[in-house]
C-alpha cells in the first residue's frame, strides 16, 4: 500500500487569525505570512489547519516555497487521500456531462473549482491533457491515483502532460518536459459548435487550445456580420466562427506557428480566411491612418496584468486597442472584447470600454457581459476562478 492509500496521521499546521478569516469565507488558499509554524513540514505534505486557538479548520496541502503555502483541500479531516482524489475526479467529469454540449473538447478538473487544487484537465476528442501545478498533486502516489482514474473514466487514447517552467520552478519542482505519458498518438481533431480544429498534444499555449473561450465563439457567431476583422487570432478560434455569418475575415497574429495551424483550421472547414502576420498594435494603427471600416471586431488579446502593479499600464494597452477597434466600426457595428487578466476587474474593463467610446465619440451600447464557458466554473468565494471578461458592444452611429 503506497502512501496515497495509506491512512494519515496529519501534522498540524497553525494560522494566523487573518488567515483562518479567509478559510471560513470559504476562500482555499492561506499565505506564507499567515502561516505561524511551518516548521518540520515537508514539500506537498497533506496538513490539518487550525485557528490560532487550535480550533481545527481543515485539511491542506502545503507548499513549501510558493506563497501560496496552504490550499484547502477539504473542511474535514481527510485520511485517505487517494480515495477523496478519485471521488473529486468522477464528480467533475459527472458535472461536464450534465452541462457541456456541442463539443468534445472542455475542461474536465479545473484546480480549485473542483476541489483538486493544482491541477488541470482537459479533455481534446480522444486525448487527456494533464498540468500539475502544485508540489502535493506533483506527488509520484497522486499521479498513480490521478492517470489510472482518468483512463478509466475517460478511456482516451492518450494522455499528454503539458508542463509551465514558471510554475514548477516557483514550486521548486524538477525540470520536466511536456510529454505522453500514456499512448502513442500525439495529434487528433476535436469540434466546437460544430466548427472543426487540428490539436497537437505537444504544442500551442496552454493545454494547446482556449477552450474557456467556447461559449463565446459561438455567441461572437451569433453577432457577427459584414466584413470582420479577428485580433490576437491565435489558431483561429473566433475567425472560424466568424466565417460562418460574415462575408470576409482578415484575422491578425504575431506567431507565425499559431497562424499556420489556424490556415490548416481554414482548410479543415473549407473556408476561407485572409490571415496576416504582425503585431496588433502596430497592424490597427496602420489600418486606422489608412481608415479601414469594419462591421464586426473582435480583440482577444493575452494577459497585460499579469500582477496588481502591471494593472494600470494594462487598461493603457486595452483603451488604445478598444479605441482603434470602436473607431474602425461603421454604424450598427460589434465589437467583441476580451480579457483574460484576472487583475483586471469587470468593472475596470467596462469602465475602460467606456472612455474609449467617449474618447472615439461613438455611441456604444453594451449587449452582452460574458464570462468564460461553463466547464470553467466560477466560485464566488475565490474570485481567482473569475478571470475572463468577453464584452459584446453595439456601435449605434
Amino acid at each position: 500500500m503506497g502512501p496515497a492509500e495509506a491512512k494519515l496521521r496529519l501534522r498540524t499546521v497553525p494560522v494566523s487569525v487573518r488567515g483562518a478569516s479567509r478559510l471560513r469565507s470559504g476562500h482555499f488558499w492561506v499565505y506564507r505570512s499567515d502561516v505561524l509554524s511551518p516548521d518540520g513540514i515537508g514539500p506537498g505534505e497533506l496538513v490539518a489547519i487550525a485557528d490560532p486557538r487550535g480550533k481545527f479548520l481543515g485539511t491542506a496541502l502545503y507548499s513549501s516555497s510558493s506563497q501560496i503555502a496552504l490550499r484547502l483541500f477539504s473542511t474535514e479531516l481527510i485520511e485517505d487521500f487517494a480515495q477523496v482524489l478519485r471521488e473529486r475526479i468522477n464528480e467533475a467529469i459527472r458535472f461536464r456531462e450534465k452541462i457541456v454540449k456541442d463539443t468534445d473538447a472542455y475542461r474536465v478538473v479545473f484546480s480549485e473549482a473542483d476541489l483538486l487544487p493544482g491541477i488541470i484537465v482537459d479533455r481534446y476528442n480522444d486525448m487527456i491533457a494533464l498540468q500539475v501545478l502544485t508540489q502535493a498533486m506533483d506527488a509520484e502516489p497522486v499521479r498513480q491515483t490521478l492517470v489510472p482514474e482518468l483512463l478509466s473514466r475517460l478511456q482516451p487514447a492518450s494522455i499528454v502532460e503539458r508542463t509551465e517552467a514558471r510554475v514548477r520552478e516557483l514550486e521548486q519542482l524538477a525540470p520536466r518536459e511536456a510529454a505522453l505519458i500514456f499512448g502513442e498518438k500525439s495529434s487528433t481533431q476535436f469540434s466546437m459548435n460544430g466548427v472543426r480544429f487540428h490539436y497537437s498534444a505537444l504544442a500551442g499555449q496552454k493545454t494547446g487550445a482556449f477552450l474557456d473561450q467556447r461559449e463565446n465563439y459561438r455567441a461572437a457567431r451569433e453577432y457577427a456580420h459584414g466584413e470582420a476583422l479577428d485580433v490576437f487570432c491565435y489558431q483561429g478560434g473566433f475567425a472560424l466562427h466568424l466565417a460562418q455569418t460574415c462575408s470576409h475575415v482578415t484575422a491578425i497574429d504575431s506567431s507565425r506557428p499559431a497562424l499556420e495551424v489556424a490556415d490548416q483550421n481554414a482548410t479543415l472547414n473549407v473556408q476561407e480566411i485572409e490571415w496576416l502576420e504582425g503585431n496588433a498594435f502596430d497592424v490597427l494603427k496602420d489600418y486606422a491612418t489608412a481608415g479601414r471600416q469594419y462591421d464586426t471586431i473582435v480583440l482577444d488579446p493575452p494577459a497585460f496584468a499579469k500582477s496588481k502593479k502591471n494593472l494600470d499600464t494594462a487598461l493603457r494597452g486595452y483603451k488604445e486597442l478598444n479605441l482603434r477597434a470602436l473607431k474602425m466600426l461603421r454604424p450598427d457595428g460589434i465589437l467583441v472584447t476580451c480579457s483574460c487578466s484576472y487583475h483586471v476587474s469587470q468593472a475596470d474593463f467596462l469602465q475602460m470600454i467606456a472612455e474609449a467610446g467617449n474618447d472615439a465619440r461613438r455611441h456604444i451600447r453594451v449587449l452582452e457581459v460574458r464570462s468564460q464557458a461553463k466547464d470553467h466554473p466560477i466560485v464566488p468565494a475565490i474570485p481567482e476562478t473569475s478571470y475572463l471578461k468577453a464584452v459584446f458592444v453595439h456601435v449605434n452611429d
